[in-house]
């Protein structure tokens, strides 16, 4: 049992297969029983946010509000991990920059907040090279490359 809830106050309505990325992001990560949400905003509600509970007063692209500790997981109970905002502008101000489809940059933004939720982070180099790649191979694995 996974339930996501997608919550667009954005209004951008392409992201049928979100439900897919985050499917494929738990099993690969063998975390079963998870209930979250996905937020997508504008720049001014993410720059609060990131304002407001990181002391970063400006604009990012995917904030993770994690709910559980990681550190006391009982695998046969039901996980709620979380709640994660992406900003649809920078998402697509990314997807151009990086010359890639908007698909990959949300499916990227998606698994990269889920991977946060589920204790993954990347403030040290030896984490950072961790987390990226599997972020990486999670896209690889649903075939979103472009």
């Amino acid at each position: 049992m996974d339930f996501v809830s997608i919550n667009d106050e954005y209004g951008y309505s392409n992201y049928d297969y979100l439900n897919e990325v985050v499917k494929t992001t738990l099993e690969h990560e063998n975390a079963i029983n998870a209930i979250l949400s996905i937020i997508f905003v504008d720049e001014k509600e993410i720059q609060t946010l990131n304002k407001e509970y990181r002391g970063i007063d400006r604009v990012t692209d995917v904030i993770s509000f994690a709910f559980e500790d990681t550190e006391n997981i009982l695998p046969e109970k039901v996980r709620v991990l979380g709640d994660i905002y992406i900003c649809i502008p920078k998402m697509i101000e990314q997807a151009r920059t990086y010359e890639h489809s908007e698909k990959r940059e949300l499916s990227f933004l998606t698994v990269h907040g889920l991977l946060h939720l589920l204790g993954y982070d990347h403030m040290k180099k030896e984490d950072e090279e961790i987390m990226f790649p599997l972020q990486e191979e999670i896209l690889s694995c649903i075939g979103i490359l472009k």
